[in-house]
């Protein structure tokens, strides 16, 4: 009985090998979480908080919910019914991945990038193979390209993260708050703490990358400050 059992099971995974369904299934599926994957690693290099997994699993669930869409439908008319449930699906996880903190927005591209990445993920399962290496292409075009020239051209408002150590908080904070007084900033989000000899300092400030620059420029120049390190940018997308 257990030896029938076995045989029938053998028998229905040959039959579906060799009616070529799997085979194309395997390699959208494959096709799917690569690209994913690509998009997620350039996510995960500028430290993004929807990384490299995150956008394979989404692009590979995207395209594995497209392929069972058409092979579960009972009637043609049913082929795209488990597929349409995947945008409002995306819609949530996207919404979770927008944080709003003290007035700032975050995520917002992060949320796109996954609504486009679910959208590759179904051109994949779907075996329009070309139109989703195209799709993955502009994204990518896009995250790097654009960013880049929004820095350059100082067209985007960013917030950078500063160290700076000193004798005491007060005179520390005085100090930098008057520099920024004359770029019409202010410091946000400020943490302090004492290591027995001097005092560490952060904070962050918004403004464009000329802006950022200059500001370094001006705490590193102050012969109140003892060292002033940028930590680098606070996403805020």
């Amino acid at each position: 009985m257990q030896r029938m059992s076995w045989q029938h099971w053998i028998d229905l995974l040959h039959q579906e090998m060799s009616s070529g369904i799997v085979g194309s299934s395997l390699v959208r599926l494959v096709l799917a979480a690569i690209l994913g994957g690509v998009i997620g690693l350039e996510r995960e290099l500028n430290h993004r908080p929807t990384g490299l997994r995150t956008n394979m699993f989404i692009c590979f669930g995207a395209a594995l919910f497209t392929v069972l869409s058409a092979a579960l439908a009972g009637v043609p008319s049913d082929t795209a019914r488990i597929a349409a449930q995947i945008i409002p699906g995306i819609g949530f996880i996207g919404a979770g991945s927008i944080l709003h903190t003290r007035g700032l927005t975050s995520g917002i591209t992060s949320a796109a990038t996954l609504f486009v990445v679910a959208s590759i993920g179904m051109a994949a399962g779907g075996g329009l193979y070309l139109t989703a290496v195209f799709a993955t292409g502009m994204v990518l075009a896009a995250l790097f390209v654009l960013g880049h020239l929004e820095e350059t051209f100082n067209l985007k408002m960013l917030l950078s993260s500063y160290e700076v150590t000193g004798a005491s908080v007060e005179e520390v904070s005085n100090e930098v708050n008057r520099i920024l007084e004359g770029q019409h900033r202010l410091m946000q989000n400020v943490n302090s703490a004492s290591t027995g000899q001097h005092i560490r300092l952060q904070c962050d400030v918004d403004g464009c990358n000329r802006e950022q620059l200059e500001l370094l420029r001006l705490l590193k120049a102050s012969t109140v400050l003892g060292t002033v390190t940028s930590l680098g940018r606070v996403e805020r997308e």
